[in-house]
């Protein structure tokens, strides 16, 4: 069965158990994190964000809406299939009503259909994907994948502060690869999708070996890496 749930679409990917901070300023969803604040504290403080294909959800903080074209909805060929529900866990109101939030990411979901109903935000009926725990398997390809990460971010970052936070949980520790190396869109959204821990795992050994193989030629050539970078993702 699906079920019905507030969407926040954007141009990120997020993971269970990564934490995703938003600023909130546009009306719809400011009236959706006040709804969320005013819940039953026994219930789910939580929304779900999907990923982006194409178009924008809001204009800019700011912006001038009389110069900007109306945003055209959001249909379901929009967005990614696979998105994460955000649990709210921290929320500062600002002087002029709009939100800082802080949230985590808690459970996966596909999304069946979306529709703008008596909300004036956006919604989805949606299918929960099962909860992962790890298997054997992923187990053993665990320490071959943080090795993997580790080789990586030293050539990405040397010293980099991830090297000194490394879950013993093999789901969240693929979940953390997933989120912090340097991946595209559609390979984050891959991974997201993936069904099992053991597949995300060995996915992500693929792409770092291949990653770490693209920076260790490009340290070798006289170029400074910010000309030979891909370009950055906006989100």
């Amino acid at each position: 069965m699906s079920t019905r749930l507030p969407v926040f679409p954007l141009g990120t990917v997020l993971f269970p158990g990564l934490v995703l901070p938003l600023h909130i300023f546009e009306e719809r969803y400011r009236t959706l994190v006040r709804e969320l604040v005013a819940s039953p504290e026994d219930g789910p403080h939580e929304f779900g964000v999907v990923t982006l294909r194409r178009g924008s959800e809001a204009p800019a903080p700011d912006s001038d809406d009389s110069d900007e074209p109306e945003t055209p909805p959001i249909e379901v060929d929009d967005l990614y299939p696979t998105g994460c529900t955000a649990e709210l866990r921290q929320v500062t109101e600002l002087p002029d009503g709009r939100y800082d939030i802080m949230t985590v990411g808690r459970r996966r979901f596909t999304v069946k259909d979306v529709r703008q109903g008596d909300e004036p935000y956006l919604t989805a009926d949606v299918e929960w994907l099962p909860d992962e725990s790890a298997d054997q398997t992923a187990e053993l390809l665990a320490p071959r994948a943080l090795a993997a990460f580790r080789a990586y971010l030293e050539l990405l970052r040397p010293d980099s502060e991830v090297l000194d936070a490394v879950p013993g949980d093999a789901t969240v520790l693929s979940h953390l690869i997933a989120a912090t190396a340097q991946l595209t869109t559609d390979e984050r959204q891959l991974l997201l999708s993936a069904p099992d821990t053991a597949t995300r795992l060995r996915t992500e050994l693929k792409l770092l070996n291949r990653e770490a193989g693209l920076l260790a030629r490009v340290r070798a050539v006289p170029v400074p890496l910010s000309d030979l970078a891909r370009p950055a993702s906006p989100n």
